[in-house]
């Protein structure tokens, strides 16, 4: 469905599109990367409006979010396109080329999540970034009526759009790729960007967690990951990590992760971060979340099966008192 988009410039031969930092410049006709904006008469257009590939009540673990709302589900919606071409991507189906889709509303997202007894809308999948105007127009619409809503993103977005957004956005899990410029390069991004995005969100209240996919021979150097571990320490010691195993997938043929890589990497990290948890194996001791302060289980994990047990209505230890969720 086309829609006039938010963000772009206006020029004597084209447009460029100011959504994320690629700043697409697209002639007449011309399409940006994502696929999703075109220039057609001078006017930026978004063409995948309401285009809905994915929809799904999901463990809010699985964004993964293991620190807002643990336990609960949440409608989660995913639509097409994507402004990186990662060549491990899991969801290429959606992210790299246009599937089958079906057009809803703004409004029949909302009430489709209060039919299904979700307080919350998750805007997941694909990029939801190329979705930006559906997912603002949406996200408000959640707000009004008392429901959360949780951004699963790359967090390549500029930081214009982004503010406005975050006004009605709780919760994001952000896809931080490692500390190499160069890897990000192959795939489009720019880890100072996408590092400054975390810090953006944090300083305005948002709840945020950040995703490392490790890949062998990529993204693994254990300085590299040092430096990146450091650097989300510098912007708060609290935000939960979830490094994730890789498996192959799409263009990747590479072996998947070492466990005993993952195992390593997670005691370093603990080092400079209080949570820190490995994604993809399903071992409850990297899984369940101990309190930094006192060493209290206070949720137990394996997999999607969550049992909270010692956190109080307010998200507070129940041995020593200290903050750990937003419940």
């Amino acid at each position: 469905m086309k829609k006039m988009a938010t963000f772009f410039d206006e020029g004597d031969n084209g447009i460029v599109c100011r959504l994320c930092p690629r700043h697409c410049f697209l002639s007449e006709g011309q399409i940006g990367f994502c696929k999703t904006r075109k220039n057609e008469n001078g006017i930026l257009y978004t063409i995948n409006y309401g285009e809905i590939s994915s929809i799904a009540m999901d463990p809010i673990e699985k964004k993964p979010l293991f620190h807002f709302k643990p336990g609960s589900e949440i409608l989660s919606i995913g639509s097409w396109g994507c402004n990186f071409s990662c060549g491990f991507c899991q969801n290429w189906e959606i992210s790299q080329v246009k599937p089958a889709v079906k057009t809803v509303t703004p409004s029949q997202i909302v009430e489709i999540a209060k039919t299904r007894n979700s307080n919350g809308i998750a805007y997941t999948y694909n990029e939801p970034i190329v979705s930006y105007e559906f997912v603002l127009d949406t996200s408000r619409i959640a707000h009004k009526e008392g429901l959360y809503n949780v951004l699963v993103t790359n967090g390549y977005i500029e930081f214009e759009p982004l503010n406005v957004l975050l006004q009605s956005i709780d919760a994001m899990n952000i896809d931080l790729k490692g500390s190499n410029e160069e890897f990000y390069k192959e795939i489009g991004g720019s880890y100072s960007h996408v590092l400054k995005v975390i810090e953006t969100a944090k300083n305005r209240g948002i709840h945020v967690e950040v995703t490392t996919l490790v890949i062998p021979t990529k993204n693994d150097d254990e300085k590299e990951l040092i430096q990146e571990f450091k650097d989300l320490a510098k912007i708060d010691k609290d935000i939960p990590l979830h490094l994730s195993r890789y498996f192959p997938a799409y263009k990747y043929e590479i072996s998947p992760t070492p466990i005993e890589t993952l195992e390593k990497l997670y005691s370093i990290a603990k080092e400079y971060l209080n949570f820190v948890y490995i994604g993809n194996i399903f071992d409850p001791r990297y899984e369940s979340t101990f309190c930094p302060d006192c060493g209290t289980q206070l949720i137990y994990r394996e997999g999607y099966n969550v049992d909270i047990n010692n956190i109080t209505e307010g998200g507070y230890c129940r041995v020593c008192g200290r903050k750990v969720v937003v419940t």
